[in-house]
Formats: structure tokens, C-alpha cells, sequence
């Protein structure tokens, strides 16, 4: 068996990381030096001090992206500290570049202070054309997100928003193998942190009713008048489980027709899957290891069953997403990432599926057809709801 731990280790020892600055131009003669930097270089910079837009076309700003991240929620490694996030925003980046041809540049912070991480962001942000916020963890990542969103520029935390624009793309390919409407199934989500909560806003927004989501954390069934929940457990209670039922995630999961898991491993056990709805879909993206492992989901019968790994049919995986939600941002001059451009972004990966299977509901993260389906898809949402 692989050992990825072990391999992976030698490998980034063997390279000393993932990425490497590369110049454009040449730099052999004194014509060239004097091209790519001084004297020439003043001319670029005062047509951008004339017309600051143009510094889209005369820099490198048009295609690079910032992945940053306080190291405060890597991966299920938890608060592990800037450096040690490091290796992770590396990775981060060189998918950017594979998938896309973003040309991306990890930033860890030191600081996990809210404050200075929004005054960083804002005061670097003007040589990137995008921000992607990687590994913060919640509910700080809300208020960071939120408050960036004026910079002119997308800005977008992907552990929230990647990360429900796979999972709704999928939700709508395994309703279709089960013969199930959106607006008719029951969701159990288990998990109420950052991807939990977009995922939340995002099934909303795509039809299913209010009272027919109901949300978990480790204490049981979230709802209106339970106590010691945090403002944003208090605003998923208001829009979610209208019925108010209370009690654990096993009593929540009796006639369920779905289960969206981003929380931890061996939390639903077979007999939960059995007292489902018939033909119930199980989506157990606890990493490394799920809520419920595919085989004991299918022996209890589970219709349709997807996870975080790549080992298992139905890999949700967030590259699945946002190089091509980037691309599209990129390349339409958009300022922000919208509601519109995250539903494009589903229809499209939902529909490079045309006949989804019980085994296929998703493409393939290595599909180089996904980021031009996701990106044109998601610029033409912003073009059409700016009218340009």
C-alpha cells in the first residue's frame, strides 16, 4: 500500500517546495534590462498612475490570484500556525496554475488577529486581481470574507463556497439516479462551521424548504432557543429547522433523504442510514476518514454515495470548483463572486454529467474540461447581472 505521508514528505524534501517565480521577457542584452526595468519601466507606471484600470493590462494583476490563509483550520490539522500552513496554500496555488493557468502566490499570516488580517488583505490587494481564503477557521472566516468585500476584486473563502458548489452540483446528479425533487427532499447537514454554513445558504437558494434542513454540531440538532450558540449557529436556527425539533443526529436522520457530513469520522452508524427515507444519498466528506465509511453506507442502503477521497467513487473535491469560478471572475473584470456565479458555476459541473450514475455524479477532478465549462458559465452570470 502507498504510504502519501511518507512519499509526499520526500517529495517536497526533494524540491524544496512546490513553486518557483518564472520572468516572461528575457534578460540577456542592455536593451532588454532597460525594457523590463529602468528607464522603461517609468512609462508603464505613469500610464497607471493616469489611468489606474490599466494596470490589468500592463501587469500581472489581470491573472494572479492570492491564496491566503492564518493557518487557523488547515485541512483537519487544525490550528497549525502559518508556516505549517505554508505546504498547503503551496499546493493550493500549483492546482490554480494546472487547472486553470492562474498564476497564484501562497500568503500565510502570523497574526490570527481579525483586525490586521482584513489590513493586510486591503493593503496587498492591490497587486492581485483575486483573493481566495484558504484555512480560516470559523466563525472568524465570516467576518473576515465579509468584510473584504468592497475591495473591487473577487474575494472568496473556498472552504465555504467551493466547497458548496460541489456538494449542491452533486445533490442535483444523485437526486436525478434517485427520481427525487429538491424542493421535496428532508437534509440532515451534521457540521456547522464554514462549509456546513454555505452549504446551508446554497440548498436554500436551490429550493429545499426551510423547515426540511436540519442542521448538527457535536451537541445534537441545532434549533431556536437552544442555548450557548454562537451568532452564527443563531442565524442558521432562524432560517433552517422551522419546526424546531430537537434531540440527537440520530433522531434527526430518521426520514431523511439526505446526509451532508463535513464534520468528523464514525458518526453515523448503519441503523441511522437504515432509518432513512428510502434510497437515501449519503454525502460523508469527513477527511481523511468520513462520518460513515461507502461500504457500511451501501450495506445499509444507501443509494448514492459520495466522499471526500479519491479512493471511492464521487469524490467531492473543491478543485472541482475554483480554478474555474476564478477563471471566469478573472476573465469577466468581475468585483466580487455573486450568488449568481456560484449557481452557474453548479449547473455547469452538474451538467458535464449527462447521465449520472449511482457511481458517477461528478466529473473526474483531474477532467480538464471542467474550469472552461465552470469559468464561461460563470461569466456570463456576471455579465448578464451587470447588463455588460
Amino acid at each position: 500500500m502507498v504510504n502519501y505521508y511518507e512519499e509526499s514528505l520526500q517529495l517536497h524534501k526533494k524540491m524544496q517546495g512546490k513553486l518557483k517565480v518564472e520572468s516572461k521577457v528575457p534578460l540577456k542584452t542592455k536593451h532588454d534590462l532597460s525594457l523590463a526595468y529602468t528607464p522603461g519601466v517609468a512609462e508603464p507606471c505613469r500610464e497607471i498612475f493616469k489611468n489606474p484600470d490599466a494596470v490589468y493590462d500592463l501587469t500581472l494583476k489581470h491573472n494572479s490570484v492570492a491564496v491566503i490563509s492564518d493557518g487557523s483550520a488547515v485541512l483537519g490539522l487544525g490550528n497549525i500556525g502559518a508556516a505549517a500552513a505554508l505546504p498547503v496554500m503551496e499546493g493550493k496555488c500549483i492546482l490554480f496554475k494546472e487547472f486553470a493557468d492562474i498564476d497564484a502566490f501562497p500568503i500565510c499570516l502570523a497574526s490570527q488577529d481579525i483586525e490586521l488580517t482584513v489590513e493586510t488583505v486591503k493593503n496587498i490587494a492591490p497587486v492581485f486581481g483575486g483573493i481566495n481564503l484558504e484555512d480560516f477557521k470559523a466563525p472568524e472566516c465570516f467576518e473576515v470574507e465579509s468584510r473584504l468585500q468592497d475591495l473591487g476584486i473577487p474575494v472568496m473563502h473556498d472552504d465555504q463556497h467551493g466547497t458548496a458548489v460541489v456538494v449542491l452540483a452533486g445533490v442535483m446528479n444523485a437526486l436525478k439516479v434517485v427520481n427525487k425533487k429538491i424542493q421535496a427532499i428532508c437534509v440532515v447537514l451534521q457540521g456547522a462551521g464554514a462549509a456546513g454554513t454555505a452549504i446551508t445558504k446554497l440548498l436554500l437558494t436551490s429550493g429545499v424548504s426551510p423547515k426540511n434542513i436540519v442542521l448538527c454540531d457535536s451537541k445534537g440538532i441545532l434549533y431556536e432557543g437552544r442555548l450557548s450558540l454562537d451568532a452564527n449557529k443563531q442565524e442558521l436556527v432562524r432560517i433552517t429547522n422551522t419546526n424546531k425539533q430537537q434531540g440527537s443526529l440520530a433522531d434527526a436522520l430518521k426520514g431523511a433523504d439526505l446526509f451532508i457530513g463535513v464534520s468528523v469520522k464514525n458518526l453515523v452508524s448503519r441503523e441511522m442510514v437504515k432509518s432513512m427515507n428510502a434510497h437515501p444519498i449519503i454525502f460523508a466528506m469527513a477527511n481523511p476518514d468520513p462520518e460513515i465509511l461507502p461500504e457500511d453506507a451501501h450495506a445499509a442502503g444507501a443509494a448514492v454515495i459520495a466522499t471526500g477521497r479519491s479512493d471511492y467513487p464521487n469524490q467531492v473535491n473543491n478543485v472541482l470548483a475554483f480554478p474555474g469560478i476564478f477563471r471566469g471572475a478573472l476573465d469577466s473584470r468581475a468585483s466580487k463572486i455573486t450568488e449568481q456565479m456560484k449557481l452557474a458555476a453548479v449547473h455547469a459541473l452538474a451538467n458535464l454529467v449527462k447521465t449520472p450514475t449511482k457511481d458517477m455524479i461528478l466529473p473526474n477532478p483531474l477532467d480538464k474540461s471542467v474550469v472552461p465549462a465552470v469559468a464561461a458559465a460563470v461569466a456570463k452570470a456576471w455579465k448578464t447581472s451587470h447588463l455588460i
